[in-house]
């Protein structure tokens, strides 16, 4: 099938606009790894959310509850999820369009609007809850590190950086633009990957060591009774959610790999750089799953080892606030001042990555509605900074509001399950209906996307009727 989404008047008078193919743009792939590596980038910034979403709070608490048990499920939930990733970033490159642009298309539509994009939107209300306690996280460090006015966590303290967290974002990420956004991703990504494998590697030195033995009976396959809550909890805040895996078709295209393939005239040449494309976009996904994986797996070892043993399950900021205390008893004062550093930069990244991509995402609903012309990059980048503006301010008010941040969480993580379910609907109509035969891959990917489809979708039904109090297990 051959499917070109760009041949309009409206795309021919913005040069500029990365969400426009033009014949002039084209560009042939690099080879290798070698020459891909200046091309990387859609990933890192994927990844800065992914590790902060939730991992430092959310996977931490589960390790706490499960132990090393269920460690195989977070290498499970990293990998299994990618297939999905990249066979709906493969479509963005060969049409240019970004995933709720084409989930909107999936039948049935309730006039202009299609139903992915209506579940969407209560999954993006949720996410204003979760990224509240982002927020929040983010405060709750920088007062125990700073307090300003008062004691550490106090109201004032927890408020004052609140506004600061909330109106830095907002001055830094005005431009929107995709190289500044991918440089502050790839520093925040240094650090806090530095700082938390070396912290999760400095534990069998402390009073709560854990050994090889720990670790390989965490990779062996075991479901306890009692424990499939917290696994599905897991599948869903680990890895690439139901939001990365969209967000990740927005940075694809800004990075130019769809301008580069340029609009599909149905030739072989065409067909050859489109795979190249393709092929850069895998090896950016393969990066990013090295990354978000070990920090995630450096996080549960924490919670395994040194809060699981003494039965401790902190909540709200209480999480941060033990967590390091733990490494300041175990190893030194400096030991908890790089923990807090770490969570700065764990969940900042996550703001850094969150606000523009949200704010992309959001500004495509009101295009799939009519409220504006997504291909006009005037209008869209209007919206973009409106949303630049009011998403920040929200999460930070309903943090001060709630003031809870696992709670908070949480609630994004099962909304996030939820529709998983539909992006992988979505992501099997449009390589059903739109990408082009010639560049859908071997039948070694075809098999991991069933996988990896038929293992989301489990999951999704699973937290729906959990959801609606179904008990399962």
């Amino acid at each position: 099938m051959s499917y070109s989404p760009g041949a309009t008047d409206k795309q021919s008078t913005a040069p500029n606009d990365p969400y426009t193919l033009r014949a002039e743009d084209i560009k042939e792939p690099p080879k290798g790894w070698v020459g891909s590596l200046k091309y990387l980038g859609p990933g890192i910034i994927t990844s800065a959310s992914i590790v902060g979403s939730g991992e430092l709070i959310a996977t931490t608490a589960l390790g706490a509850q499960a132990g090393f048990v269920l460690l195989w499920m977070v290498v499970l939930s990293t990998t299994v999820k990618v297939a999905v990733q990249v066979e709906l970033a493969r479509w963005t490159i060969t049409t240019g369009e970004p995933g709720l642009t084409g989930f909107n298309r999936v039948p049935p539509r309730f006039g202009r609007t299609g139903w992915i994009s209506f579940l969407w939107l209560l999954m993006a209300l949720s996410k204003i809850v979760q990224m509240g306690g982002i927020v929040g996280g983010t405060a709750a460090a920088m007062s125990i590190m700073i307090p300003i006015g008062s004691d550490p966590l106090s109201p004032l303290s927890l408020g004052v950086w609140t506004a600061i967290i909330v109106i830095g974002s907002i001055a830094m990420l005005w431009s929107n633009r995709y190289g500044l956004i991918e440089r502050i991703a790839t520093v925040l990504i240094v650090t806090f990957s530095i700082a938390t494998i070396g912290l999760a590697l400095s534990l069998p030195f402390t009073p709560f060591p854990y050994g090889l033995s720990d670790v390989a009976g965490g990779l062996t396959f075991h479901l306890p009774l009692g424990m499939i809550g917290i696994a599905v909890a897991m599948f869903g805040l680990t890895g690439v959610g139901a939001d990365e895996i969209a967000f990740y078709t927005y940075w694809c295209v800004e990075k130019g790999y769809a301008r580069y393939t340029g609009p599909n005239d149905g030739s072989q040449e065409w067909v050859d750089r489109a795979n190249g494309w393709i092929g850069v976009m895998q090896k950016d996904a393969f990066i990013s799953w090295i990354i978000y994986t070990l920090g995630t797996i450096a996080f549960y070892i924490m919670g395994a080892a040194v809060l699981h043993p003494q039965g401790l399950i902190p909540e709200g900021n209480e999480m941060i606030t033990t967590l390091s205390q733990m490494y300041t008893d175990a190893i030194g004062s400096w030991a908890g001042v790089i923990f807090l550093i770490c969570a700065v930069a764990v969940l900042g990244s996550t703001l850094w990555a969150a606000i523009p991509s949200h704010a992309r995402m959001w500004t495509n609903f009101l295009a799939n509605t009519g409220v504006l012309d997504w291909k006009d990059p005037s209008a869209r980048n209007r919206w973009l900074r409106f949303f630049t503006v009011l998403l920040p301010v929200l999460w930070g008010i309903l943090f001060l509001v709630v003031s809870s941040p696992v709670v908070m969480i949480t609630i994004g993580g099962i909304a996030t399950g939820i529709f998983l379910l539909a992006v992988v609907i979505g992501t099997w109509y449009l390589r059903r209906t739109e990408t082009d035969d010639r560049v859908k891959g071997g039948r070694g990917f075809a098999v991991f996307l069933v996988i990896s489809s038929v293992a989301i979708g489990l999951v999704g039904v699973y937290t729906a009727l959990n959801a609606l109090g179904v008990e399962l297990g």
